[in-house]
């Protein structure tokens, strides 16, 4: 029996202490530590591809003896898209150790900084390589904490209120998570997702309510509207690195979780009822909220790194409405319900996204610790002065925009692809179908606000400042995400592939 996915909990885990004591002589010694883990645990996950591939069920499990008393074992699996959401995680883990070494530079407590790093890698990757829904909340909580610690110790302005913030609304959401994972084993006695799945095919009344606590819950952490208000604050004031992570991977988290749990374990009971129908109706409208109300605050935002923070909002909402087109129909007794093309495109937006985002905002950050401003009216002619981030800020804006060939274009045309299926067999989705396709325009203008803003006319301080592009490991960090952005909108069939082995029930 094969430990990859177990290493991939033990090495961080057991590296803390190592991180810890090597940062203390020296803080860039430890940054290279915590990005050689991620890159093992990219291999390690990545070596669980063949099993999947050449499965029945298209999963790797391992199970080890863990809670007899509540017959919980710790349960960790993999398929074609916790690979991915893992895969892609570890990547902008690696990035934002790399860009560190230069961007954290001269800040005090380094050591503990990149020990809460791993800490976080921990949590972030766990979430998405376990079907035990106790170590999956334990994971869940485990990424509040060090994000809670980073953000306050490390952030601009007024960090501790941003990360308190950050604190009580997605620890309040936790709550409902943990209602709805408690009546699970209430009314079905497992903690494993797949088999609590078809327990609670058999209880549709109590399923519904479960299924609202959860996604209630979840999409604390995705931000959508009117769930958004501690995102502004905490991404804006947070480090560029831990932006880059809480927009490309943490929110994302809440996605995953809806697709995973909400979508995956429980909907099911009530799939072809009218409480089902109704609850992704009811997903289609908070996706339409949220995409064009980030979409329109950050057309009007002028603080370089609320721009990004509001953006995301918008697309999270892409990713919302895309969960919505979630196939309705209750399945056959023993059959599945086939992935889609919007549930293809919905969970390749959350990886095309997380990278591309996580570009953009470490590229704000680079500006910002370049010229010590953060007002776009305060800039101006940046492109010539820092080449190479006016390349990355544009690949990544004109990404987020859904332009060809950058990756999230891709995976919004699978969205859209998804709801013109949909809209053949329930014409509810016609019209919100359309709004989104007008808010992909927006998307559009506030990007090129961004960066015609920032990089392109003349300096707003006459030039007399001298600004120099960044140094080599930031410049490193974001050349591993343009290349995976550019790969991902060209060639996204790695992806796709280990996407569309996936079924549900």
């Amino acid at each position: 029996m094969s430990f990859a996915l177990l290493l991939v909990f033990l090495l961080p885990a057991l590296g803390v202490p190592f991180v810890y004591f090597a940062g203390k002589k020296s803080p860039k010694a430890a940054a290279i530590i915590v990005a050689l883990l991620a890159v093992v645990n990219i291999a390690l996950v990545l070596s669980t591809v063949p099993s999947i591939l050449g499965s029945s069920d298209h999963r790797y499990v391992e199970s080890y003896n863990w809670i007899p008393i509540l017959n919980s074992e710790f349960t960790l699996f993999a398929d074609g898209i916790s690979v991915s959401m893992a895969v892609i995680t570890s990547v902008l883990i690696v990035v934002a150790a790399l860009f560190s070494i230069n961007y954290m530079e001269g800040k005090k407590n380094l050591a503990v900084y990149y020990a809460l790093l791993t800490l976080l890698s921990i949590g972030l990757v766990g979430v998405f390589i376990t079907s035990n829904l106790l170590l999956f909340y334990f994971c869940w909580e485990l990424m509040l904490v060090p994000a809670y610690f980073i953000v306050g110790n490390w952030g601009y302005r007024d960090a501790y209120k941003a990360a308190f913030k950050l604190f009580i609304f997605t620890h309040a959401g936790a709550v409902f998570v943990l209602l709805g994972i408690g009546a699970i084993y209430m009314v079905t006695g497992a903690t494993d997702m797949f088999t609590a799945q078809a327990a609670l095919m058999n209880v549709p009344d109590v399923a519904k309510w479960i299924l609202l606590a959860l996604t209630a819950g979840f999409a604390v952490k995705m931000a959508v509207v009117p769930l958004h208000m501690w995102l502004p604050d905490a991404h804006s004031e947070a480090p560029a690195t831990m932006s880059a992570l809480l927009s490309g991977v943490i929110i994302s988290a809440g996605a995953y979780a809806i697709l995973r749990l909400s979508l995956g374990t429980v909907f099911p009971a009530v799939a072809g009822t009218t409480v089902g129908i109704d609850f992704l109706h009811g997903l289609t409208i908070f996706g339409v909220i949220s995409a064009f109300f980030g979409s329109f605050i950050a057309l009007v935002e002028t603080d370089i790194k609320r721009i990004i923070a509001y953006s995301s909002i918008a697309h999270m909402g892409y990713v919302m409405f895309g969960l919505s087109l979630f196939p309705s129909a209750a399945p056959e007794v023993g059959g599945t319900i086939a992935i889609t093309s919007a549930i293809t495109g919905t969970v390749l937006h959350l990886i095309n996204h997380a990278v591309s985002k996580g570009l953009l905002f470490l590229s704000a950050g680079s500006v910002m610790h370049q010229t010590e401003a953060r007002d776009i009216r305060e800039m101006g002619g940046l492109a010539g002065k820092m080449p190479f981030t006016a390349v990355s800020s544009t690949t990544a804006a004109l990404s987020i925009a859904g332009t060809p060939p950058f990756a999230c274009f891709i995976s919004e045309f699978l969205i859209f692809v998804g709801a013109f299926e949909v809209i053949k067999a329930d014409d509810f989705y016609l019209v919100p179908t359309a709004f989104m396709l007008i808010a992909t325009v927006v998307s559009l203008a506030y990007s090129l606000r961004y960066t015609s803003r920032v990089f392109l006319g003349q300096p707003k301080n006459g030039g007399e400042k001298t600004i120099l592009d960044v140094p080599n490991w930031m410049k490193a960090a974001m050349a591993i995400l343009i290349v995976f952005v550019i790969v991902l909108g060209i060639w996204p069939t790695f992806f796709v592939d280990l996407i569309n082995t996936v079924s549900f029930v």
